[in-house]
């Protein structure tokens, strides 16, 4: 039973690790205050999402994005300066 749990644990830490990996989050952060609804309505139209809750998973990394989604996401990003994007 113990062992059960303990996998279930690890399990959910190697999952959380894989979605930091491509969320962009950290770009987001980076991003004036003035920019980020511009940021994400780009982000979104880029994408074809049409609803927060898709943006909220493309955000956190929940969704892998696509190669030609993670060119676009990086092309938006540089249009603002930012070249740090990928992270929680």
């Amino acid at each position: 039973m113990e062992q059960e749990i303990n996998n279930k644990y690890t399990s959910n830490i190697k999952n959380q690790s894989s979605m930091n990996k491509y969320s962009f989050k950290k770009g987001l952060g980076q991003i004036k205050v003035d920019d980020t609804e511009k940021v994400r309505s780009e982000i979104m139209a880029a994408l074809k999402l049409n609803n927060r809750i898709s943006w909220a998973f493309r955000r956190d990394g929940k969704i892998i994005p696509r190669v030609d989604e993670k060119e676009a996401i990086e092309n938006i990003f540089k249009k603002y300066g930012v070249k740090d994007i990928w992270g929680a």
